[in-house]
């Protein structure tokens, strides 16, 4: 697992990083230049939920323009939160810390919100919304594209995405990313 040669260098960095430490879960380049295009366009501070070793952080950070913008990114595994701290270690811009997300409800509110669509009870519109400052943007990835309503995933209707694309706090869409994968791109009203 190596990073293509055309990635900003704190993408490759985390790729780097990521190798070393074993760890193959982390978000696509795809979803990465969206991440990093949004950043472009947010000020404020930003916030990643679940960092694995950082390469969704360091496509976000890639993105940022001001240099008042800041990124907090929360993991709960300490080997894996070690490891992408030692990416941003001389960037004060960047802060990665070894926590749940919930440690991150005092840092917001947030211009752009970074998650993954894991657990539908933690990521689900409810427990997300009021960290997200007017006119913010949430994305959440790692969704398998689907083009019937109501959505269905492995045989289910897919809650999560359903939530979301019908939540009246925000304008949602889903966005192919790539042929297997899609990401939402919701912005608070």
């Amino acid at each position: 697992m190596s990073a293509p040669p055309d990635l900003p260098d704190v993408v490759s960095r985390a790729f780097e990083v990521s190798r070393r430490a074993g760890y193959a879960s982390f978000c696509r380049n795809e979803t990465g230049r969206l991440l990093a295009m949004l950043a472009a366009t947010r000020e404020g501070t930003m916030a990643e939920f679940g960092t694995g070793c950082g390469v969704g952080t360091a496509w976000l950070r890639s993105g940022v323009r001001g240099e008042q913008t800041r990124i907090v990114s929360a993991e709960l595994d300490p080997r894996l939160a070690g490891a992408a701290a030692e990416i941003f270690a001389d960037d004060p811009q960047v802060e990665v810390l070894s926590a749940d997300w919930s440690m991150l409800l005092d840092k917001g509110p947030f211009s752009l919100l970074f998650l993954d669509s894991g657990e539908p009870t933690e990521v689900g519109v409810d427990a997300i919304a009021d960290l997200v400052e007017s006119g913010g943007i949430v994305v959440l990835d790692d969704f398998t594209p689907c083009e019937m309503w109501p959505p269905i995933s492995y045989g289910r209707v897919d809650t999560l995405r359903e939530q979301w694309l019908t939540d009246e706090r925000f304008t949602t869409v889903e966005v192919l990313v790539a042929p297997d994968a899609a990401t939402l791109i919701a912005t608070k009203r």
